[in-house]
């Protein structure tokens, strides 16, 4: 049974490679950094538009509050009327004056630093949003030139295939199903000689009961990588 998994592994080999050559292609590589880009480009948007929205509220709730500290200043411009009808030292007065223009002033700092955040923030979205546009712009080109390239390869890998779909009648069902989870995790060769006590492939050390298995002709998985591992008698 082993051979047969052998050859199968021999006609998948030819496989990998073209898809290797496919996925190493410029044409690939741009289509798929412009679809991952686009895919996560409206979750990166809306956290701009929100964060946008957030500052924007702030800077009104400050300009509010600025106005209505800014009002209350006025009222001591007639600070001598005000000693005159309501009484009091006028030190008094000055005193809150004082401490309300402190206030102001650590106001309208406040404001200017969240107005620089605001504009930040919306630069940041204009260059997310033009970014955006030329990624479409890019995803467009270039899925229609990485399937050109895939189609030239269409006939050689179509054949591969039906090698494969061939040669998989004559490995059992849960042994093919465990080299394909192994092929779709990248790893290759799946199936591997061993020629000491450890698998060739992550270099874990067998036990004595497995390598005593591998001499009676039969093939273990590798409890670490989970490669298949068999020795020729």
């Amino acid at each position: 049974m082993i051979d047969e998994l052998l050859k199968y592994q021999e006609a998948d080999g030819k496989l990998r490679a073209i898809e290797q050559e496919i996925a190493a292609t410029d044409e690939r590589k741009k289509y798929m950094a412009a679809r991952k880009f686009l895919e996560k480009a409206p979750e990166k948007l809306e956290a701009l538009d929100a964060k946008a929205s957030e500052l924007k509220h702030i800077f009104e709730l400050l300009e509010k509050k600025y106005a209505e500290i800014a009002d209350t200043i006025k009222d001591y411009e007639n600070l001598d009327e005000m000693v005159d009808e309501q009484g009091g030292e006028i030190s008094f007065y000055k005193k809150n004056a004082s401490q309300i223009a402190d206030n102001l002033r650590a106001l309208k700092g406040d404001i200017n630093k969240l107005v620089a955040q605001i504009e930040a923030a919306s630069s940041e979205y204009a260059a997310a949003k033009k970014q955006t546009i030329a990624m479409q712009k890019q995803y467009k080109e270039y899925k229609v030139k990485y399937s050109e390239v895939k189609e030239k390869h269409a006939a050689e890998i179509a054949a591969i295939e039906a090698e494969l779909a061939k040669l998989a009648k004559g490995v059992p069902e849960t042994t093919l199903a465990k080299y394909k989870a192994k092929r779709k995790e990248k790893v290759f060769p799946v199936v591997c000689e061993v020629t000491g006590n450890r698998c060739p492939g992550c270099g874990m050390e067998l036990s004595i009961a497995e390598l005593s298995k591998l001499t009676d002709g039969n093939f273990i998985e590798c409890d670490s990588c989970r490669r298949i591992l068999f020795k020729k008698k």
